[in-house]
């Protein structure tokens, strides 16, 4: 089977691909919904990060505090290091799980660090949803109500736009109204069912 890694900067738009894509009936595992079930209640990695950081790091019903923890790894790339080490193999073990129990024409990993980690080489075939910097920080603004100076030092950690559009198969500009984007996606759509025929 296809499988089709869908990425992009924050704040550019890749939910209303994905979810348009699975309006089309296609299987789209998102890694950010995979990386909160591998630290949800009971799981192994919850304990473990509670053991290193205390109990301070939990929510009064006993789920991550993961506004705290956001803001523990990117003011400390030691604490960073040590979750990526925890947490990546375990993402990228449910990823490959849940892309191979598939049963859509082609499936799509949706991941805003497709590129930045090794999720590249799960996948086929990568598009790339594409806005300017400039509209990354006000749509993220808007939508998660971080200041400019913690939405700027995630996209610090994630690659640049040039260097994301490099390694793009597929680009669908999101800069525009949604309906530009949803029929980009439409005809992506046609274009990878294609692919999955050849």
């Amino acid at each position: 089977m296809l499988k089709v890694g869908l990425t992009g900067g924050i704040g550019s738009g890749k939910s209303s691909v994905s979810n348009e894509l699975e309006r089309l009936g296609i299987t789209v595992v998102d890694a950010d919904i995979v990386a909160r079930e591998v630290v949800e209640i009971g799981q192994p990695a919850l304990t473990s990060i509670s053991q290193r950081f205390g109990t301070d790091i939990l929510l009064e019903d006993g789920n991550l505090d993961r506004a705290k923890l956001r803001s523990l790894i990117f003011s400390d790339s030691k604490h960073k290091l040590w979750l990526e080490n925890l947490l990546h193999p375990l993402i990228r073990k449910e990823i490959e799980k849940q892309l191979e129990q598939a049963h859509s024409d082609y499936s799509v990993l949706s991941s805003p660090l497709l590129l930045e980690t090794q999720q590249s080489n799960m996948i086929d075939t990568i598009v790339v949803v594409d806005v300017d910097e400039a509209t990354q920080l006000q749509r993220t603004c808007l939508r998660d109500q971080n200041s400019r100076q913690q939405i700027e030092a995630i996209m610090a950690t994630q690659l640049s736009r040039k260097s994301r559009l490099e390694h793009a198969q597929h680009v669908i500009n999101n800069q525009g109204p949604i309906e530009e984007t949803l029929k980009q996606v439409q005809a992506l759509h046609q274009q990878l069912l294609k692919q999955t025929c050849i």
